[in-house]
């Protein structure tokens, strides 16, 4: 396990469906989840179609599965979680789209909650290898690279992926921020010397 899949398994419940580019959502099951005809979702589609194009292009396909009570197949959106967010945010207020804006409310947070937790304790494993953290190391050695791990030599790779490991133990053990942080900067100390003595 990598500290990214320990801080971002955090996915909106109604993104149950997956393919090859990840979880989505039909507009068609949305519209039945909003509680409004699929017309009006595909309507809110178009009407913003630039902007949910942002996110991911917009991908449909021509044939679905029929509505529960009947009737024909019809043309069909694939929404990222993004989207399909937006939307609901975007959808008129009903029972039920009330209820979705607030699931969606919640998972936004929730989700900046992780990046947030994810950037403070890679930033700790950044310094603890090199002295400096993420934005430091990059604009240090490569302001181009796409991600910090990428500018680190092999060596501080695999003294990095040591202390992952390392944190997601501490994390699993429900330690708080101030605890890791500590443990942290010992390891860290244990790791270089086990190095040099070697």
């Amino acid at each position: 396990m990598t500290l990214e899949e320990y801080f971002y398994p955090v996915n909106f419940p109604i993104m149950k469906r997956k393919n090859k580019h990840g979880l989505y959502i039909t507009s068609q099951d949305l519209a039945e989840l909003l509680g409004i005809k699929h017309r009006s979702v595909k309507r809110s589609i178009l009407e913003n179609k630039e902007l949910l194009n942002k996110y991911r292009p917009l991908r449909s396909y021509g044939k679905s599965r029929k509505y529960k009570h009947g009737g024909a197949p019809e043309f069909v959106y694939y929404l990222t979680e993004e989207q399909a967010i937006f939307l609901i945010l975007n959808a008129r207020n009903t029972k039920k789209s009330l209820k979705l804006k607030e699931m969606a409310i919640d998972h936004i947070f929730k989700t900046r909650e992780a990046v947030n937790s994810y950037n403070h304790i890679s930033n700790l494993l950044y310094k603890a290898v090199t002295g400096m953290n993420a934005k430091q190391l990059k604009k240090a050695r490569n302001p181009q690279a796409k991600a910090s791990l990428d500018v680190l030599t092999s060596e501080e790779q695999e003294q990095y992926k040591q202390l992952e490991t390392r944190v997601i133990g501490y994390l699993l053990a429900q330690m708080t921020f101030s605890q890791i942080k500590a443990m942290l900067n010992g390891g860290a100390l244990q790791v270089t010397e086990w190095r040099e003595v070697k």
